[in-house]
């Protein structure tokens, strides 16, 4: 009862999330019909090598190794085309479906890329930019991770195991089929509740490693502040303590991960045992084949082999969602400072600037300007004297509109700013900047 709640919750995010990616994944429809398409022949072909191997494995029984005519070597062909269909099969999927997952993962990251850049500047002066790189980084990685895996493992292995459940209660005993049924839920339900229980260690996990990254980060752009006071024993030690955090998570991570891959190793072992022990009682009584005891034992051996690695495939997409959650929930934010609907252009004549009655805080404690007004008339210059934090910087940065005014207006040849389109404002803002910036780039891009 305890782990109800988040549970239910944890289910929601995962649904919202797998909507949030259809519509990236639309314009793809045809390909992913196709890749479904392949995906259900090579799967046609897995079911049918274990019936191969019965035929050969009866005919070799009953005819004795000198029979060696037409019948088996055709039958051994078919063993092989089946084989080597489901290989085929397999790897057109793949091909067809790889371009799907890399289109998405371009189109969601270049979303996200330009979201954040339309966001306002308190979102990013507020945000660790090293954590939000991570996010992004792991959010893409887990698009391609939860689509290459839900098409390639989680689907195969559900249409592989319904064909295979109808094929043992129609040709042999219900009972077979209530085994792998039973193995099936049951391997399926421990695995869910389990990795529901795992996933707050993942996501501790996660966020400790974002800590960590963010720290290094904020420390070496800061190198020479650090090396000024000497710091650097002590940036160590900040960064050893996230490091800790960190370490704490994943021991806790692994040990939820043997307790899981026990109690699966448990169920499969199980189920494997008792169908084998049913298909030799039912050889020994007459009622099955040599063929029949091997078929079973290649069936089981099909299903739970995947199975087993579905565990994998579950618990690794649950990450997934947590960090595609992530990466959503920053397209989600909203900027503070928004155009109106159907803002115009800025139609500048004189440039002429002007702040009337303007006032404006950061936060409630502190105000910053108070009824400030002045004009600049077109072609003339202004110089704003002020101690350090009176409000200078505070001004430039209510002109380009990274904050709107708690009131008063500020005006460009009379058009209220707050009432166009920010895109037009800035176009016509020149500036050259108190602090000097470089991107990681040629000389020339910065120049340009």
């Amino acid at each position: 009862m305890h782990g109800h709640t988040p549970y239910s919750e944890d289910q929601r995010v995962s649904a919202r999330t797998l909507l949030e990616l259809l519509p990236y994944l639309r314009p793809h429809m045809p390909r992913i019909g196709l890749a479904l398409l392949c995906l259900i022949a090579a799967k046609l072909a897995s079911v049918g090598l274990p019936f191969a191997l019965k035929h050969i494995v009866d005919y070799l029984d009953t005819s004795g190794l000198n029979a060696l005519t037409l019948a088996p070597i055709g039958l051994l062909l078919a063993y092989g085309g089946l084989r080597f269909a489901n290989v085929l099969f397999g790897e057109l999927r793949d091909t067809l479906f790889g371009r799907v997952t890399e289109r998405a993962m371009r189109r969601i990251g270049l979303s996200v890329f330009k979201h954040l850049h339309q966001l306002d500047l308190d979102f990013h002066l507020n945000r660790r930019t090293g954590g939000l790189s991570r996010d992004i980084e792991r959010g893409t990685n887990g698009i391609s991770f939860l689509l290459r895996f839900m098409v390639f493992n989680i689907v195969p292995t559900f249409i592989e195991i319904g064909m295979v459940l109808v094929l043992l209660g129609w040709q042999y005993s219900v009972y077979y089929a209530l085994i792998v049924l039973l193995a099936v839920v049951s391997y399926v339900g421990f695995s869910v509740v389990a990795t529901e229980w795992r996933t707050g260690f993942i996501r501790r996990a996660n966020v400790a490693e974002s800590r960590s990254s963010s720290r290094a980060v904020d420390s070496l752009l800061n190198f020479e502040t650090v090396k000024y006071f000497g710091n650097e024993d002590y940036e160590a030690q900040c960064y050893d303590n996230e490091l800790a955090q960190w370490e704490r998570a994943r021991r806790q991570n692994r040990l939820s991960l043997f307790a899981l891959n026990a109690g699966q190793a448990f169920i499969i072992a199980t189920a494997m045992t008792s169908a084998m022990v049913l298909a030799a009682k039912d050889t020994l009584s007459g009622s099955m084949t040599i063929g029949d005891f091997v078929l079973i034992n290649a069936f089981m051996m099909q299903i739970f082999m995947p199975l087993n690695f579905l565990g994998f495939v579950y618990r690794e997409m649950k990450g997934s969602m947590a960090n595609i959650e992530a990466m959503f929930a920053l397209l989600r934010q909203r900027a503070s400072v928004t155009d109106k609907a159907g803002a115009p252009p800025l139609s500048v004549r004189d440039a002429e600037l002007e702040f009337s009655q303007v006032c404006f805080a950061y936060d409630r404690d502190r105000q910053i300007l108070r009824d400030i007004s002045f004009r600049l008339p077109p072609r003339k210059k202004v110089a704003i004297v002020g101690s350090s934090g009176a409000g200078k910087s505070t001004l430039l940065k209510l002109l380009f509109r990274f904050y709107d005014v708690d009131s008063g207006q500020i005006l460009i040849d009379g058009q209220n700013i707050a009432a166009i389109s920010q895109q037009s404002l800035r176009s016509v803002l020149g500036i050259v900047p108190q602090d000097t910036v470089l991107f990681n780039q040629s000389i020339r891009d910065n120049i340009r």
